[in-house]
């Protein structure tokens, strides 16, 4: 398994993690995703860790915290040898305070996530998403007391535009806080918004990407087909609305050269996918989900091999769109600015 400097700190990571969102099954979205037990679970710590993925991704909202505790007795016993990421910022209670990246709910979500995960400490610890009436100031301060108490490691983000990134990471330098080094970020084949302002962020201010959804919220696994309707088994059925919108004509079209070239290689598309995402700039670790043995070990097969730069390019054409304003005038003048790819 390669490792990998997340961002621009010393620490490394696995290209790819395992993400906890099928343990536990509580509540309709999760129940969509899986509802992986105590016992499956330890199963599929035993099978990451014999593969080298020693990264293991949660939040509080995940089935309402039951996903942080699955794992938390999942990796009993080894936790020298796990790397434990999780994320906070989300309503998690009733309280108008139970949100958001106040001091007052960060503490609180940061030692009740110590409690259910077992541990006395967090490696990464993100914000789940932006909070616009939580100074930065305060923020970052309280992260970086988190971090000076020994309680978090390294600190990242999760959904953020690059201005609400880049506005921290200065308000970090200003103040001497611990900085942002990770950007859990939606990249895929279908969805290469972050190439236009997420990824020249990150390779100019050292922060890495942690990919979630790198099957673009369950299209590129292969079951979908061209005039077919969806499997009878697909969390499509009760997710698709909520996840990002792709056009069936697109989704086609990139599934088309995914289909051309898993069988120039012999891989499956999920495979191929993946793998062209360890291949873009910035890409620290790409979280890969499993609802059991099988899943998983499907997706592990995505390291260990490249594309072509062939193949890649051919990749790169079938999932290309036009940026929004301003990426798409800028990329008109590339020897002022070159892209990042």
């Amino acid at each position: 398994m390669e490792y990998r400097r997340l961002g621009h700190s010393g620490f490394t990571v696995p290209v790819l993690s395992f993400g906890t969102g099928t343990f536990g099954g509580q509540g309709e979205l999760f129940k969509a995703w899986g509802s992986t037990d105590v016992n499956e679970a330890r199963r599929l710590v035993d099978i990451c860790l014999e593969a080298g993925v020693s990264m293991f991704d949660s939040a509080d909202i995940y089935s309402g915290g039951l996903a942080e505790s699955i794992l938390g007795e999942a990796i009993k016993g080894r936790r020298d040898r796990i790397i434990i990421s999780t994320k906070a910022t989300f309503r998690s209670g009733e309280s108008p305070n139970d949100v958001g990246s106040s001091r007052y709910h960060l503490i609180a979500a940061c030692e009740a996530a110590l409690k259910r995960l077992g541990t006395d400490y967090i490696d990464l610890f993100q914000l789940h998403g932006f909070d616009a009436l939580t100074p930065a100031e305060e923020v970052l301060s309280t992260l970086d007391d988190l971090v000076r108490a020994g309680k978090i490691r390294y600190i990242g983000v999760s959904n953020f535009s690059g201005w609400h990134l880049m506005k921290a990471l200065a308000v970090s330098d200003r103040y001497g806080y611990a900085r942002y080094v990770a950007n859990q970020t939606y990249y895929s084949l279908i969805g290469r918004d972050y190439e236009w302002e997420l990824m020249p962020l990150g390779l100019d201010q050292g922060v890495g990407a942690v990919v979630w959804s790198p099957l673009g919220w369950g299209r590129l696994t292969g079951k979908l087909r061209r005039g077919q309707p969806l499997p009878q088994i697909s969390r499509l059925h009760k997710t698709a609305d909520i996840g990002p919108p792709v056009a069936d004509e697109y989704l086609f079209r990139v599934l088309d050269a995914l289909d051309e070239i898993a069988q120039e290689t012999g891989r499956t598309i999920p495979q191929v996918a993946i793998n062209w995402l360890l291949q873009r700039p910035t890409v620290a670790t790409v979280i890969i989900g499993a609802r059991d043995e099988g899943q998983l070990r499907q997706n592990l097969g995505a390291v260990g091999w490249n594309l072509t730069a062939d193949q890649v390019a051919r990749l790169d054409a079938a999932s290309v769109v036009t940026p929004v304003y301003p990426y798409w005038h800028q990329s008109g003048f590339s020897e002022r600015n070159p892209a990042p790819v």
